[in-house]
């Protein structure tokens, strides 16, 4: 079975990912998923105690990153501060990594080599991107008609009348 690591925004659209075998741990991948997607610089890597260790935070406050991982029960030295309302809000990033394997042929694992997986994954991490988009757009559409609606104007993007 293959590990999914995934790197995604705030709102939880995935920016990019990478695979390991299922048994091997996700620590090391921490790194590699920093340097993965777009030359954005986010303020705040969100993750969970997997990811966990002195390497990882060290290697996101080098890129002025500030990490925001618990540290383990067993972890001695814990610092006094840790960012719990921006934790909290990581629910977002952990629904990123459940929908792409609400595709049939992601859930499984069914492709057999990497290069065939990574494939259908990139095709589900778009769909999921370009149907928020469009849903970003029906919001905003819907709060144009609401507010046209609600002030007895005309909107200027639906009009009964017909164009000349």
């Amino acid at each position: 079975m293959a590990k999914i690591h995934l790197k995604a925004d705030f709102d939880g659209h995935p920016i990019a990912f990478d695979f390991t075998g299922g048994e091997t741990g996700d620590a090391p991948r921490f790194t590699i998923l920093l340097d993965l997607g777009p030359d954005a610089d986010p303020r705040a890597a969100v993750a969970d105690t997997g990811y966990a260790g002195r390497a990882n935070w060290k290697a996101a406050r080098s890129r002025g990153i500030i990490p925001v991982i618990p540290r383990k029960t067993n972890e001695k030295g814990k610092p006094g501060f840790f960012a719990e309302t921006i934790y909290q809000s990581r629910a977002h990033i952990g629904q990123a990594v459940g929908k792409p394997k609400r595709f049939k042929r992601v859930a499984p694992c069914c492709e057999k080599t990497k290069r065939n997986f990574a494939s259908i994954v990139a095709l589900a991490a778009g769909y999921i991107l370009v149907r928020s988009v469009q849903t970003a757009q029906g919001d905003a559409c819907k709060n144009i008609l609401r507010t046209s609606n609600e002030k007895g104007t005309k909107s200027p993007l639906f009009s009964p009348e017909p164009l000349r």
